[in-house]
Order: structure tokens, then sequence, then C-alpha cells
């Protein structure tokens, strides 16, 4: 991972008046795993929208860098909670949306994106959804259709907005399954994450709060003083060699799946 996919120079992000990330500059390498976290309202979801294109800087600048002379292509995966899951769409019709990026919305779906869709269907493991309705799949079905979704739409870069976040453990590990088989094709995934574990075992770290707090492995920005910078000495304890953040969005789950280890 040494090229950079992503720089941010003094970058500022707001709405309106309300800045909802503070002038931070940081670099995202090129390949593996990054990982967003930080409370709730620190500014993750903002900045996948700024590197995704949909959130102009207030001031600065955020580039998604060329690689071997080409311009990166963005695939953008929001929670399905975030999406009104009574449209009167199906499975099949959900995932073949991100085709039309490339075809234009007019233009009939060839052979080649057929069959991406089924692909990507059968990678997370919903082909045999492909003809239900959004509101009749449980919380993980809606996830995995639009991870497969984003998986459908060629891109370089994949974002994920807490792609793990309170779904079953068989979802959960089809989404992580595909996650690492993304980045085994050199793909860059950036995911936002409540979870030190998810993070911990990422390639890179952006610890936020209202700011880029730390940029780096996890090794160098997960420590007891930036995660007390971020999250503040009320919410962050030790206890022996773990850590505990007490936020609602961090307390642990029963039978919560794991993120990998990067070394397995």
């Amino acid at each position: 991972m040494s090229q950079i996919a992503i720089a941010a120079r003094d970058l500022v992000l707001a709405y309106g008046h309300n800045v909802a990330i503070e002038r931070s500059s940081f670099e995202i390498p090129q390949g593996g795993i990054t990982a967003l976290i930080g409370p709730n309202g620190s500014g993750k979801s903002t900045l996948l929208g700024a590197i995704a294109g949909l959130i102009d800087p207030a001031s600065g600048a955020i580039e998604v860098r060329e690689v071997n002379g080409s311009q990166q292509r963005i695939s953008f995966v929001l929670q399905s909670t975030k999406v009104n899951d009574t449209l009167p769409v199906t499975v099949r019709e959900v995932v073949a949306m991100s085709r039309y990026a490339t075809v234009g919305a007019y233009r009939r779906l060839g052979p080649d994106d057929l069959e991406a869709i089924e692909v990507s269907m059968e990678r997370m493991g919903i082909a045999d959804l492909s003809d239900r309705h959004l509101s009749q799949l449980s919380g993980g079905q809606r996830q995995r259709v639009f991870v497969a979704q984003g998986l459908a739409q060629e891109h370089d870069v994949l974002l994920l907005d807490e792609p793990l976040t309170g779904l079953d453990l068989t979802s959960a590990q089809a989404i992580d399954d595909v996650i690492h088989d993304e980045t085994q094709t050199g793909c860059t995934i950036v995911m936002t994450t409540h979870e030190l574990a998810e993070a911990h075992v990422a390639d890179h770290v952006l610890l936020l709060s209202g700011r880029v707090v730390a940029s780096g492995t996890p090794e160098h920005v997960l420590t007891i003083d930036n995660l007390t910078a971020a999250y503040g000495p009320n919410l962050l304890h030790v206890e022996g060699e773990q850590l505990f953040i007490d936020d609602p969005a961090h307390r642990p789950v029963g039978g919560r799946h794991t993120h990998r280890d990067r070394a397995g």
C-alpha cells in the first residue's frame, strides 16, 4: 500500500453554518482496508460523502488520486437503514440500478451488465432472493442487497457506511468475506465503524471527533491518549489491557460477529 488513493489538505466539511469536520489533513493508502471510527456525530458518514463527491468542501480540498494514470472509480454503499425499504422494487432491480451509472438511465443492460448483477448477488448469497421485494427481507438481507449493488458497479474504491453494524452473524460474515476478497484484487476499502475490534484489524485507521484526531496504522492511532481525545475521559475505560467505550453505539452485542484478524 505504498501509493496514496485519497488525500485531503486543510479539509473543512460543513452543512451551512454547522461544521461537521474542522480543518484536517490526511492520506488514505491505496489498497487494503481503512476504517473510519469515532463517536456518534464525529463526521464519519460526512467524510464518506465527501470522498464520494456528494459533499463539497467548505474549504480546503479532498482528492481521489489517479492510479497508474487512470481516474479511480468509486462505489458508495449506504447503510440499509438509510434507504426506504418499502420501495416497490425487487432485489434484482436494486442491484441492477448500479449498472445504469455506466450504461445510462435509458439504455438496455447488456450481457456484461447482467453477468455483473448475477455474480454480485451470488457473492452476497442473495441470488435466491432476487425476485423478492425489499420489504420482505430482514435487516441483514437488505444490507447484503446494497453491498451487492455496490459490488456490481465498476469500482476501484469501495465506500461502506457501517456495513456490519447490528447484523446477524450470517450476513456479517458474508459481507466481511467480500470485503477481504475485494482487497485481494487491489480495491481500496474505506468503511465507517463503531467497533474498536474492527478498527484494530484494519490496515489503516482514521480516528474522528469533529476533526481527524489521528491517522495511520491501528497501533499508531488507537492509543489511550488518542481515544481519550476523541471520546473524552468519561466514555473511555481501561480494564487491564482492554479498552472499553461507554457509548450505546459501542456496547457489545451478544453473538456479534468479530472482524477477522489481518494475519488471518
